[in-house]
C-alpha cells in the first residue's frame, strides 16, 4: 500500500510543477521567467553554502531518506544534484519556491502542504536567488540542463510570455 503522506507529497509536487504561477519576480528576466544571463555562479555557490547546504547538503546531496516523511510528517530536503527532482521543475517554480517557501507556493494553488522549505524573500534578493539557482543548475550534466531548460521555456509559453 502506498504511504498516504508520500502519495500526497508527490501529488502536491506534481500540482506545483504543472500549475501555472503568476510571475512576480523583479529581476531583469522577469518577462521571460528563466534564469537571467547575468547570474554569478561564484556568488551563487557561496550563497548556497550559507543558506542551503545545511539542509540540502554541501554537495547538493540532500538529506537521507528524502522521499519518506520524517517523524514530523515533512519530507526531508531533497538533493539538488541530478539524483533529485529539482531539475524536473522550470525556473519560475524553482524561483518562487525559494523566494516564498513551499507552503506559500502550494497555498497559492489551493493545496494545503506542510513543506519544510522556508521562504527566503526577507533574506535574499531576487538576484541572489537566481545566483543560487544558477549555481545549482551549473552542476548538472549537460543533458539534464537541456531538459530543465526546455521545461522552463514550456512554463513561460504556457503563461503566454
Amino acid at each position: 500500500m502506498i504511504n498516504r503522506t508520500i502519495f500526497f507529497g508527490v501529488g502536491a509536487l506534481l500540482v506545483a510543477g504543472i500549475g501555472l504561477f503568476a510571475w512576480s519576480g523583479s529581476t531583469a528576466d522577469a518577462e521571460s521567467g528563466v534564469t537571467p544571463s547575468d547570474v554569478d555562479l561564484t556568488a551563487g555557490e557561496d550563497l548556497y553554502a550559507d543558506y542551503c547546504a545545511a539542509c540540502h547538503g554541501a554537495n547538493l546531496e540532500g538529506q537521507e531518506n528524502w522521499r519518506s516523511p520524517g517523524d514530523d510528517g515533512r519530507l526531508p530536503a531533497p538533493p539538488h544534484d541530478e539524483t533529485g527532482h529539482t531539475w524536473h521543475h522550470g525556473d519560475q517554480l524553482l524561483f518562487r519556491y525559494t523566494k516564498l517557501g513551499g507552503t506559500a507556493v502550494m497555498a497559492a494553488q489551493g493545496v494545503e502542504f506542510d513543506s519544510g522549505m522556508p521562504g527566503f524573500e526577507d533574506q535574499l534578493s531576487d538576484q541572489e536567488i537566481w545566483n543560487i539557482l544558477g549555481y545549482i543548475k551549473s552542476t548538472w550534466p549537460e543533458r539534464i540542463q537541456e531538459v530543465q531548460a526546455a521545461r522552463s521555456v514550456g512554463e513561460t509559453r504556457q503563461e503566454g510570455n
